[in-house]
């Protein structure tokens, strides 16, 4: 991709000689037919990064042999790659790795969860996360709906979620809000819950009044790495996944986004492609992209620009 510029089709064209896991999700976003869509997800399984994730399995259903940690090969970590991947509803060893998790959690009488053993509190990050798998790969699990409401309960007068809030914080977290707001919208393509829909404004709402990836008091930038892409982004919160996320649910463009987007599109190339930024620091199952274009981070600015009208 170095070199001069590249056309919007010829971007697109390098998107689709990717992994299955680009290959399908680039094909979505043309609008190809369902039929070629769905094939070249199923290939997530039998090929590339997903199926040398799945590889990595124990026969006990987890990876690594833990729950939540180490980072990033735990089962929950390696579960919520192969969701951003793509790996179809009701596979069977995501489904495993999802009964994992249910069997492994504290559930607490409000319905909050938590997998890490030296806390005896629900956590709210990790029961998005799990809610989240449960809802995405498609495992029933009695106790979810009650875990939904718990992460509705736990939302703040500002708007926000925060994990912090057992120790006392008040004031929402951009990497908590950004999990409870995938987790909500994914439990939102089911059947309207006026109760999921009003929390999923209100936390939209608290990204958008700090403008994405600013302080409510000082105006500054909150933290540099916000404008950093990496590709899985684990836990953490930058303005890309922030957009995607406004992108998914196909809130309307507004203004006060205009600035995050703006730092989305400075990041570009002078091919036309994004870089690849370095990943989060921890122990990984595999290398995704190496330095250079990525096509994920190009992927999902492309989409973060259609939305905003920019295709």
């Amino acid at each position: 991709m170095a070199g001069r510029p590249c056309s919007r089709e010829a971007l697109f064209d390098w998107l689709l000689e990717g992994d299955p896991a680009i290959r399908w999700q680039a094909l979505a976003h043309l609008g190809a037919a369902p039929s070629e869509i769905e094939q070249a997800r199923h290939e997530v399984a039998t090929c590339g990064w997903g199926a040398e994730l799945l590889s990595r399995q124990d026969s006990d259903g987890r990876w690594a042999g833990a729950i939540y940690s180490p980072k990033w090969t735990s089962t929950t970590y390696t579960l919520l790659l192969l969701r951003r991947l793509g790996l179809p509803a009701g596979h069977d060893g995501a489904l495993a790795g999802c009964r994992v998790l249910w069997d492994a959690a504290r559930f607490f009488d409000g319905g909050g969860l938590n997998l890490a053993k030296t806390v005896r509190a629900p956590e709210t990050c990790i029961t998005a996360m799990v809610v989240l798998l449960t809802d995405t790969f498609g495992y029933a699990d009695p106790r979810a709906q009650a875990a939904v409401d718990w992460l509705v309960g736990e939302q703040l007068p500002d708007g926000g979620w925060n994990c912090e809030t057992v120790r006392g914080a008040r004031h929402g977290s951009f990497h908590t809000t950004i999990s409870v707001l995938e987790c909500l919208q994914e439990q939102h393509r089911s059947p309207d819950d006026a109760e999921v829909a009003a929390a999923l404004a209100a936390g939209r709402e608290f990204l958008l009044r700090h403008r994405m990836f600013r302080s409510h008091r000082t105006g500054e930038v909150v933290d540099q790495a916000y404008l950093r892409f990496p590709f899985p982004p684990q836990w953490h919160y930058d303005v890309l996944r922030g957009l995607e996320h406004l992108a998914d649910a196909q809130v309307a463009p507004d203004e006060r986004a205009a600035e995050a987007v703006e730092a989305v599109r400075a990041a570009r190339r002078t091919d036309g492609a994004w870089p690849r930024h370095r990943p989060w620091p921890g122990r990984q199952w595999l290398s995704l992209e190496g330095p250079g274009p990525s096509r994920w981070t190009t992927l999902r600015a492309l989409r973060v620009l259609d939305w905003w009208g920019e295709g």
